[in-house]
């Protein structure tokens, strides 16, 4: 029995596992709590390993970059991906969120303690800030703009140094993998313990009060994901899009649902490019900097909310207005990596545009709380999804 379960794909074992976890949150719910450790222990790995991970392949990457080389120039057109997927995100969740309103009830305490970015500008300078950090303070904070940062900067200057000093390089980075492949054989543990939790815990019957909101947020990111993501793989790839989207969905989109952290899924994500034949230079530059200021599914959450915030208090918006916020809410969820709290934090700065008061706006925040449940976890599993599929697009784009 043992041996025919190790045979199982990866994917087919999480399947396995999140059945077991929800079995166990229903008919032994006083066992759950118990098993937090299981969930715990896997997430904390993941968090751990991934920063040194980024930097070392990031650095490893760029110093053995060869001039030339076909990888370079496809960077650019992901990248271009990125802004172009998280803009149209925004804009369909505009569009979605007028063809069904939604409203709150602000009637909740204001979360005192957080503290939101109080302009666009003030993002764009932390984001700046973050690039400048101390290597040291970034590895141990976590800061993905900075580690990449540093990444480049020692990559770059790396690239005069001897033959035998690069294969160092190569080597540790080969090293990390083998470590970080160790700690995702441990995946299905980790999502049985972390299912198990959420479901005892989750409180579904406060989440069906926000029904019509959770409705708006996760139908339209699986519209992003099903509809506005294959559109754009297959103008680049020139085929059908969608056996690549479903893989991307189904073996990063699931372990990124309920880590519920980008930067967790990067090894996933590394290790599914591989598997897809990508650019090893190319992944490991791409899918780093996609974990840091790719987030679709956030600039979906910062347009939804923010416009039931203004659906509940009577604000009219026209089309103009509209397409602002889809810029502002791409600019904003490029920096939700950086901010504490992640894209909920950034909800203030699209309500400014419409004159909303900071304490009403947090109220609107502390809503994000009680459902993030399920938004963040959907959400992660948009953004991560997408950071290997348009890596992976690009890279099977035909030549021209």
């Amino acid at each position: 029995m043992f041996t025919a379960l190790a045979r199982l794909s990866l994917v087919t074992k999480i399947i396995i596992a999140i059945i077991l976890g929800v079995l166990v949150a229903i008919f032994f719910p006083q066992v759950a709590p118990q098993l937090s450790l299981l969930g715990d222990l896997f997430i904390k790995a993941l968090k751990s390993v991934a920063p040194i991970l980024v930097f070392v392949l990031v650095l490893s990457s760029i110093a053995n970059f060869k001039v030339g080389d076909s990888s370079s120039a496809k960077i650019k057109p992901i990248m271009m991906m990125y802004a172009v997927g998280m803009f149209l995100s925004a804009l369909t969740a505009v569009i979605v969120s007028n063809l069904f309103p939604s409203t709150l009830f602000l009637d909740v305490a204001a979360q005192a303690d957080l503290q939101p970015p109080g302009s666009l500008t003030e993002i764009l300078k932390n984001l700046l800030l973050s690039f400048v950090a101390n290597p040291i303070v970034a590895l141990s904070e976590a800061n993905f703009i900075g580690i990449l940062g540093w990444a480049v900067a020692l990559g770059i200057a790396f690239r005069h140094a001897t033959d035998t000093t690069k294969q160092c390089l190569t080597d540790a980075a080969n090293a990390v993998n083998h470590v970080i492949r160790l700690v995702i054989s441990f995946a299905p543990f980790g999502i049985f313990g972390l299912v198990a939790v959420t479901f005892a815990d989750a409180g579904l019957k406060t989440l069906a009060s926000y029904a019509q909101l959770l409705s708006v947020l996760l139908g339209t990111m699986f519209f992003v994901a099903l509809v506005i993501n294959p559109i754009m793989v297959a103008f680049v790839m020139r085929s059908n899009p969608y056996p690549l989207v479903i893989q991307c969905l189904r073996e990063s989109g699931i372990t990124a649902f309920f880590t519920r952290s980008s930067a967790a899924n990067i090894p996933v994500n590394l290790d599914l490019a591989k598997r897809l034949g990508v650019n090893e230079s190319t992944a490991s530059v791409a899918i780093p900097l996609g974990a840091a200021i790719n987030m679709a599914g956030a600039s979906v959450t910062i347009t939804v909310l923010t416009l039931a915030a203004v659906n509940t208090l009577g604000i009219s918006v026209d089309f103009t207005t509209m397409l602002v916020l889809s810029v502002v809410a791409t600019v904003s969820a490029c920096g939700a990596s950086g901010v504490a709290g992640g894209s909920l934090l950034l909800i203030p700065v699209a309500c400014g545009l419409f004159n909303i008061s900071p304490d009403v706006a947090m109220q609107v925040v502390a809503i994000g709380m009680v459902i993030s449940v399920l938004q963040d976890s959907t959400e992660t599993a948009l953004n991560s999804s997408t950071d290997v599929l348009f890596t992976a697009a690009v890279d099977r784009a035909p030549s021209k």
